[in-house]
């Protein structure tokens, strides 16, 4: 396996789904919710590359006015500016969902993430682990999710939040140990506006693999409706 193969598989559980699907009315968003999905809103985000030499680019999120069924689902569709593909959110109750699809250089396999449970207590952890097959290697991907604090105020680019929730996430594959993979990420979440923060550190250094990830996303500015 190349060492981009791997790497890139494991990033693929941070990125959005371009999975197509039908398109009934929008869900209601209450007022409450970790998530906005007001048609109209918009979340302008900046990306820090922080491996040297680092880099920025910077992406908009558009909530539009649609929903696609998805495995008896209804989950709301966003537009990302950076590639024109559509990202997939779900809430059910205090639960929160994403619908991720791998690249079709991967099997095109789909998976669906929950990443966040709003309802649960600090200290509260959960797991999700991802079977899939690449060229006929099995790969068993264990996403683990931890509430770090919440109730905290927390300022990102001059803007001031409260209620923040803190999620951390590890990433294992099974087969690969933990000297061989070490992941550090950090997700922040604030009432309305959803991720306003990540911090996300992968490093491989697995049979001849060896790369390392390091990359901040900060929420700039939003429109919500």
């Amino acid at each position: 396996m190349k060492k981009t193969h791997l790497f890139a598989i494991i990033l693929c559980f941070f990125a959005a789904s371009c999975d197509k699907g039908n398109d009934p009315a929008p869900t209601p968003n209450p007022s409450d919710n970790f998530m906005n999905m007001k048609a109209g809103s918009t979340w302008n985000y900046e990306v820090t590359n922080n491996t040297p030499p680092p880099s920025t680019s910077s992406y908009t999120l558009t909530s539009t006015n649609r929903d696609s069924s998805i495995g008896g689902k209804q989950y709301h569709v966003y537009l990302n500016s950076a590639n024109g593909a559509s990202e997939y959110y779900f809430v059910s109750g205090s639960d929160y969902y994403t619908y991720q699809s791998l690249p079709a250089a991967f099997g095109g396999s789909k998976v669906e993430n929950l990443y966040l449970k709003a309802g649960a207590t600090v200290n509260t952890t959960w797991a999700q682990t991802y079977n899939i097959t690449y060229n006929s290697i099995p790969l068993a991907i264990t996403v683990t999710n931890k509430i770090e604090a919440k109730g905290q105020s927390r300022t990102v680019s001059g803007n001031a939040y409260n209620n923040v929730i803190q999620v951390s996430t590890v990433i294992t594959v099974a087969g690969v140990s933990a000297t061989q993979l070490t992941s550090d990420i950090d997700y922040y979440y604030a009432p309305n506006y959803g991720m306003i923060e990540n911090y996300s550190k992968i490093d491989i250094n697995y049979f001849g693999i060896v790369n390392n990830s390091d990359f901040t996303t900060r929420l700039k500015t939003a429109v919500l409706k």
